[in-house]
């Protein structure tokens, strides 16, 4: 760039877009993330996907880096390892001539991919920049497999928790509590912050801390920052059994609701 003119995020994608569009081996691309939620704001990297014929992944990555580096340097690359049978591949870029937030993260999809992230309930509203086939378009959510899911889920967080919560306690009275800490975070936050999103937003039960701020009640985020934040070994023996406590109702309060209502509300 001159002058020292940062990218913004409409030259990227339009530089991909001039690339990759009249290419025949590639057949949609979109954006998701913070886009598809219309939640765009000054740190908002760019979440990008392309689904492509399945033996030209390879290719498509070329001419995406050549149209990146037509802008800027590419000053990092960092690839991302998923199961061959999921048919995605992924990549994050940094450029030289944007803003540090403004990171690409590109995952290009095979046509024969199973799962092309395009529920809205899941994944919101995603913004096609080209779509040249009817084969890729928004999914409906499968409510009974969602069901079965957070079900399966909550049963296993339900033994884990069981079997192995007194780790914490095992490390506190050892005097060992940075690793005291690591399972508290680990098990005990962990298991409640998946607890708590099946409850309140059940579609997006395994995103973790991921739009935690905007998808769970202000009262919960601020529950929750307390007991994240430790300030010593008399305050992390506290808040473990607040937190165990806590996730002991909130899984008493899905069995009686039913994980059924929870997926239709």
């Amino acid at each position: 760039m001159m002058n020292g003119e940062k990218l913004t995020r409409k030259m990227i994608i339009q530089a991909l877009v001039n690339a990759l569009e009249p290419l025949n081996y590639v057949h949609a691309f979109w954006e998701g993330g913070a886009a598809a939620f219309d939640r765009i704001d000054a740190w908002s990297d760019v979440d990008l996907y392309l689904v492509v014929d399945d033996k030209k992944v390879a290719e498509a990555f070329v001419v995406v880096e050549k149209a990146l580096k037509s802008l800027s340097l590419i000053k990092q690359k960092y690839e991302v390892s998923h199961y061959p049978q999921s048919g995605l591949f992924q990549a994050f870029y940094r450029l030289k001539d944007a803003n540090e937030y403004l990171i690409i993260d590109l995952a290009v999809l095979t046509v024969s991919s199973p799962d092309k992230f395009l529920e809205p309930d899941v994944h919101g509203k995603v913004v096609f920049y080209f779509n040249k086939t009817d084969d890729v378009k928004p999914a409906l959510l499968d409510k009974e497999a969602l069901v079965k899911k957070c079900r399966e889920r909550l049963k296993r967080l339900r033994v884990r928790f069981d079997m192995f919560n007194n780790f914490v306690q095992k490390e506190i009275n050892r005097g060992n509590h940075l690793e005291a800490i690591d399972f508290y975070h680990r098990l005990v936050l962990g298991s409640l912050v998946e607890a708590l999103r099946i409850k309140h937003n059940a579609v997006h039960h395994d995103f973790k801390m991921r739009y935690i701020h905007y998808e769970l009640p202000s009262e919960i985020t601020e529950k929750l920052k307390k007991l994240y934040f430790v300030t010593d070994e008399e305050d992390l023996q506290r808040k473990y059994h607040m937190a165990s406590k806590w996730l002991y109702r909130v899984m008493l309060e899905i069995d009686r609701n039913g994980v059924e209502r929870l997926v239709t509300l």
